[in-house]
């Protein structure tokens, strides 16, 4: 059984002590496949370590994030364009918008948004999604972005059931961690009513913990609670569910 997961920040700070352990509990529960998400230049080093380290079983992503999208945005989306030209990446993400933390930066994100979706397209790539508190600021610009070569995962997925069905109709998966597993998680009491090709499995390690774990650091190995939380759900056994949201990560990431 091949498990996924399609989002885990494993290369920062969080990590630094025991990241073999994490990678070898990860494995020992069948999840053999890290896709990394990008936050800025300043981890880039450590992703590319990383996957120097595990070069079978961690893949990259490049990109800008929401939250770090400052006055020197410009000189940011530069790195970003000079590491497609370098290496091999796989998605750009993650990107997006976020508003929890900044509402003064939305423009600013919204073009650093449009930016990397562009070149995204330009390259072939997915781009894996950031979105809090921005559904309708999110849709808008993939709305006007909307093409057969604009496609990819929202990451965390969060938001309603017609959010949901919106997602899927621009191209995308939903990325399904933790949250699904939470009380007042809600995504849980309509997931049934969207069929597993559109779902893709992630932690955002070290954050979004499932339950029994929520409020200590999340790890990939934890993806074994949601799997067994999207078997309750969709009643269907846990090495099915891993067999075809792996197949979908295939599907995005061509790998």
């Amino acid at each position: 059984m091949t498990i996924t997961d399609t989002h885990t920040h494993l290369y920062i700070e969080d990590f630094e002590q025991d990241i073999d352990a994490v990678i070898e509990r990860a494995k020992s529960k069948g999840v053999t496949r890290f896709f990394l998400p990008a936050i800025d230049s300043t981890y880039s080093k450590a992703m590319l370590d990383l996957k120097e380290r595990y070069p079978d079983e961690v893949f990259l992503m490049t990109g800008l994030h929401p939250t770090h999208v400052k006055e020197n945005y410009k000189l940011e989306l530069s790195h970003v364009e000079n590491n497609l030209k370098i290496s091999a990446y796989h998605a750009i993400g993650e990107i997006g918008i976020d508003l929890y933390w900044d509402k003064t930066t939305l423009e600013i994100q919204k073009k650093a948004f449009r930016y990397q979706i562009q070149l995204a397209k330009s390259y072939g790539l997915p781009i894996v999604i950031h979105c809090r508190e921005a559904f309708s600021e999110i849709f808008e610009v993939l709305e006007s972005e909307r093409s057969e070569d604009l496609f990819g995962i929202f990451h965390c997925f969060t938001g309603t059931l017609d959010d949901a069905n919106k997602a899927i109709d621009l191209g995308f998966k939903l990325g399904i961690g933790g949250v699904v597993t939470f009380k007042n998680g809600k995504i849980d009491k309509f997931l049934d009513q969207i069929d597993l090709e559109h779902i893709v499995l992630e932690t955002d390690a070290p954050y979004l913990a499932p339950v029994p774990f929520r409020g200590k650091r999340n790890e990939s190995s934890y993806l074994s609670f949601i799997l067994e939380k999207l078997e309750t759900i969709y009643k269907i056994p846990i090495s099915e569910i891993a067999k075809i949201t792996t197949a979908n990560s295939v599907k995005i990431f061509k790998v």
